[in-house]
C-alpha cells in the first residue's frame, strides 16, 4: 500500500504571510492539527494548532482580551512556522512514511509533487485508524 492510497487531498492552506489570527480561525472551525504554508504554491513550513496555541494569550477571544493580546494575533505565520520539513512524493509505501514518522518524530507527513507543491498529506492518526482497522478486520476473520 502507497501513501497516495490513503493520504488526505482536500489540503487547508494559508500563505506564508497570513497572520496568526487566520490560522487560529482554521484550528477552532475545524478538527485539524496541521497546516501547510505556501508561497507562490511552493511548500515553505507547517504550523500546528500547539504552535499557534503557544504564541497566544489564554485571554484572547475573552472579555480579558488587552491590546497586547490582539496584537499578537497580528503576527505572521512565517515567525513561527516550522521550516525544515520532512516530506514525500505519493509513491512511497505506508512503511516508507512509518519509518520517516518514527525517525524524525514527526505527527504529520507533507505529501509533495516535483515542484514542491503540496498534494496531500498524511499523519499518525491516519496510520493508528489503518493499523486498527486491519486487526479489526484479521479479528473478524477469525471469528468466521
Amino acid at each position: 500500500m502507497n501513501v497516495e492510497s490513503i493520504m488526505s487531498r482536500e489540503l487547508i492552506t494559508l500563505d506564508i504571510d497570513d497572520d496568526l489570527e487566520k490560522a487560529k480561525h482554521i484550528f477552532d472551525t475545524t478538527s485539524i492539527h496541521h497546516v501547510l504554508i505556501t508561497h507562490n504554491k511552493e511548500l515553505m513550513g507547517i504550523i500546528t494548532d500547539r504552535d499557534v496555541f503557544k504564541h497566544l494569550s489564554p485571554s484572547v477571544g475573552t472579555r480579558k482580551e488587552t491590546p497586547k493580546d490582539t496584537f499578537l494575533l497580528s503576527k505572521k505565520i512565517h515567525l513561527i512556522m516550522s521550516r525544515g520539513l520532512v516530506t514525500a512524493k505519493a509513491s512511497i509505501s505506508l512503511n516508507e512514511a512509518v519509518l520517516l514518522f518514527d525517525d524524525n518524530h514527526i505527527s504529520c507527513l507533507p505529501i509533495i509533487n516535483n515542484d514542491l507543491e503540496p498534494i496531500g498529506i498524511i499523519t499518525w492518526r491516519d496510520i493508528i485508524k489503518i493499523v486498527a482497522n486491519n486487526y479489526k478486520n484479521k479479528r473478524s476473520d477469525e471469528v468466521k
